[in-house]
């Protein structure tokens, strides 16, 4: 089978005989040499056409190296990695046609060339026909919102509308594997909605596309991604479908309820399975807001009949399920930094 993207044990080293030697100072005050750093480590896996795939790590995971090595910017040191079926190391060309990169915060683009004239100019690069050019660059301003910018300089656009630029310049070649390395970051809400709902559709409509998303944006992930590869030192730690995931860590359930005043909580401390529980009265709207931590959801059942032999009825009840972020944060061991 042909993936869209493919390693096998694909390592990356930065550092030795043929570059200078990141060096850390010593508590003496003398520098000391440090050995080369690696940056992935056996990294193997899959993405499948039509797959929108996400690569979470905190900041120096190797999460831009791998995306560089798969956009053919860099050499692996050792193992494979294969781009639409083509090796990175041998077959470049053939994979820079069938590719296209963005990443969040770019600076690209030439200030004195207008908005318009600088999509253009990329796609001439990639040989777009000038016609079939200027009309996506056209559909795409206007669903990008920048249609009324098109004429104005690139030095003159705020980073939403540069970063809108940028998406443009990726979707104008019309690529089978777009890898976008935190395109919403820095941006407002609006700016990064349009983002996100652009890149879910054009998988949905577009038949072969798959891409290669890197975010710090939890819910960001969770919303889009069909699957999620957790990568910290340059290792693959998890790679599933966030729901998948999120099974994997199992943390205590919460439940929350809004009941009408109870007279006798007691009785919630003796039902088999409630690990903890807390009541708190509100008098002046007349509300008891309970809050139990369960061993599993089989507690739930006596809690509610508890309720209800009082004579008390239920307003609300909430669970709470473990989100990406407790389960990056389980594996890795800390947040984004």
């Amino acid at each position: 089978m042909t993936y869209a993207v493919e390693t096998r044990d694909l390592t990356r080293v930065f550092g030795g005989k043929r570059h200078l030697l990141r060096r850390r100072h010593r508590e003496d005050g003398e520098e000391e040499p440090e050995g080369p750093v690696t940056a992935l480590s056996g990294v193997t896996m899959q993405i499948e056409e039509g797959e929108l795939f996400g690569l979470l790590g905190p900041n120096g995971a190797g999460k831009t190296t791998l995306i560089k090595i798969l956009c053919t910017l860099l050499l692996p040191t050792s193992g494979q990695a294969f781009v639409a079926g083509h090796d990175v190391a041998k077959d470049v060309f053939p994979i820079r046609q069938r590719i296209s990169m963005v990443s969040g915060g770019e600076t690209t683009g030439y200030g004195l060339l207008t908005t318009r004239e600088n999509i253009w100019m990329f796609s001439q690069f990639y040989g777009i026909p000038s016609k079939v050019a200027n009309d996506r660059i056209d559909g795409l301003m206007d669903i990008f919102g920048l249609r009324d910018r098109r004429d104005s300089k690139v030095r003159t656009l705020s980073t939403g509308q540069r970063q809108k630029m940028n998406m443009i310049r990726g979707f104008v070649t019309d690529p089978d594997i777009l890898f976008l390395d935190e395109p919403t970051v820095g941006l407002d809400v609006n700016a990064a909605r349009t983002i996100r709902d652009y890149v879910v559709k054009w998988l949905q409509e577009e038949t072969g596309k798959t891409v290669l998303l890197t975010t710090h944006y939890m819910a960001e992930a969770d919303e889009m991604c069909d699957r999620i590869a957790i990568i910290d030192n340059g290792r693959i730690l998890a790679c599933d479908t966030p729901e998948n995931l999120k099974k994997m860590v199992r943390l205590d359930t919460t439940f929350r309820l809004e009941v009408d005043p109870l007279a006798d909580t007691a009785r919630f401390g003796t039902i088999e399975g409630v690990k903890n529980f807390s009541v708190k009265q509100d008098a002046a709207k007349n509300i008891a807001y309970l809050t139990f931590i369960l061993d599993g959801e089989a507690p739930v059942a006596d809690i509610l009949s508890a309720i209800m032999a009082q004579g008390s009825r239920v307003h609300s009840l909430q669970k709470s399920e473990p989100s990406l972020e407790d389960v990056f944060v389980r594996m890795v061991g800390k947040g984004f930094e």
